[in-house]
């Protein structure tokens, strides 16, 4: 997931980030969250506040930083929080099967926060089923790129 520490949308979601991590990784779930947005325009995003945050929160994922963005260009991140769901079946590479929201929860909305997405595609790949490609893009802030 690509997360960072002031976007709005993923501060109304952190607890339940942590909640969906704490659920799945028992269940054999890797998880990991990349902040890819520039220190220059937001310090607040960079690795020593990360591990500020992480620490606090108690994240049981690492928290990476993406310093010259290139992680997010390969996945095609375009805000936060971005949710992308790659599946391992034996031998085979990965394949991405969800890319998407987290729920219809935003800042403001009075919609709860389920997780029903993210969670749906996740039993899915843990029941061997596949996901459901009526998938949502995820909304939030967009990546702050580098200025040029």
């Amino acid at each position: 997931m690509f997360i960072c520490n002031h976007c709005p949308f993923v501060v109304h979601l952190k607890m339940n980030l942590l909640k969906l991590a704490n659920d799945y990784i028992p269940k054999g779930v890797g998880i990991v969250a990349i902040s890819s947005n520039s220190i220059k325009t937001h310090p607040q995003d960079g690795p020593d506040m990360m591990a500020k945050e992480a620490q606090q929160l108690g994240y049981p994922f690492p928290y990476l930083y993406d310093e010259t963005q290139e992680i997010a260009k390969a996945y095609g991140a375009a805000c936060t929080p971005d949710f992308f769901l790659y599946k391992k079946d034996g031998r085979r590479p990965f394949e991405l099967v969800y890319h998407g929201q987290f729920d219809d929860s935003r800042p403001g909305n009075g919609k709860p926060i389920t997780g029903r997405d993210l969670r749906n595609a996740l039993d899915c790949i843990l029941a061997g089923m596949p996901v459901s490609t009526a998938q949502k893009p995820s909304i939030g802030c967009s990546i702050k790129w580098h200025p040029k």
